[in-house]
């Protein structure tokens, strides 16, 4: 869905949904929950009106029902999201019908969503976009977020840093138009 297939007839674009897909659901997905909420949910911000719904999950079911990992959540407090709530899930069929854009934290998570989507699309049309959060790194190159579960603090850092630049240049880039609407 780009920015001009996404309007209502309206100036106002119709609302999107966006995914993030890690391993477990408790580091990464949820991290970029976090920041991608944070930024889309101010309501200074452009896009306070364009995203409809949020989520993230794993496509393992290792942590189903957990909190997002303490660190995690300590680095998005320490970082001004203080708000955030989740239980870790697993990916599902529906989301590839029930989200617009399906973001993959790395090659391996972006590997089984496509292999996941393959199998499922013989039974089921799929409108979600597979793709790795990092092609929006800003850098020219794709990146991957690393899993921080086993490195330490300074990785959860590093993730909240490209998460919040993943997200600010996705949407930049996906909706030019409102970008300009604060330049």
């Amino acid at each position: 869905m780009s920015s001009t297939t996404a309007t209502t007839g309206s100036a106002q674009p119709q609302k999107i949904s966006v995914l993030f897909v890690c391993l477990g659901n408790i580091c990464r997905s949820t991290m970029a929950e976090g920041v991608f909420r944070s930024i889309v949910q101010d309501k200074s911000s452009p896009y306070y009106s364009l995203v409809g719904k949020v989520d993230s999950c794993g496509t393992g079911g290792y942590h189903i029902g957990d909190e997002p990992d303490s660190r995690t959540m300590s680095t998005l407090e320490d970082n001004g999201v203080t708000n955030y709530v989740h239980a870790a899930r697993k990916l599902r069929d529906s989301d590839f019908q029930n989200f617009d854009y399906i973001f993959a934290m790395d090659n391996s998570n972006l590997s089984d969503l496509q292999r996941w989507n393959n199998r499922r699309k013989k039974s089921s049309s799929s409108k979600a976009q597979v793709m790795l959060f990092g092609e929006f790194s800003g850098t020219g190159r794709k990146e991957v977020v690393q899993d921080p579960y086993y490195i330490g603090r300074d990785a959860f850092e590093k993730a909240f840093e490209q998460c919040k630049r993943f997200s600010t240049n996705f949407l930049e880039q996906t909706f030019p138009d409102l970008a300009k609407t604060t330049a």
